[in-house]
């Protein structure tokens, strides 16, 4: 290979690495909530921000969302959102669905079972821990990503 031709590979390749990211951030996401919700609102609202296109949906029946996408029991948070294919389950971090959506795994989704204090829309503590799992599309689950205090 030429000198030039390789430049202009490793350019284009680094291009790519640059644009995927970007892509990423500006998936549609739905969000289905309880209306009354507070913490539903405040993690729609950062997802916007970091600038995901956010359609909050309010349902009277959650259960019937998290049966539609077969998100196990165990795994159920608070909210349930819909991204690129993808469910986002309960308080996720923003770092952990732009790395799925970055590398888009064989999985059906992510969880954050429960309300975990300080996850992102219940207070977004710099001390919280907390574990996001990876859900398999047979309803295994395995840990995602590890969310510990920043020390």
């Amino acid at each position: 290979m030429k000198r030039r031709e390789f430049l202009y590979s490793a350019a284009a390749m680094g291009s790519i690495c640059l644009v995927k990211p970007a892509r990423a951030a500006g998936e549609e996401m739905v969000v289905y909530k309880d209306p009354n919700c507070g913490c539903c609102h405040a993690w729609s609202e950062a997802m916007r921000a970091a600038g995901f296109s956010v359609t909050a949906q309010d349902v009277a029946d959650l259960n019937a969302v998290k049966q539609r996408y077969a998100i196990p029991a165990e795994m159920q948070g608070c909210h349930t959102a819909v991204v690129a294919g993808y469910f986002i389950e309960g308080h996720v971090p923003l770092e952990a669905v732009r790395k799925l959506l970055a590398e888009r795994p064989d999985l059906a989704g992510l969880a954050v079972p429960g309300m975990p204090e300080g996850s992102l829309g219940m207070g977004d503590d710099p001390r919280a821990s907390y574990d996001v799992f990876a859900v398999s599309k047979d309803g295994s689950s395995k840990i995602y990503q590890a969310v510990r205090p920043k020390t």
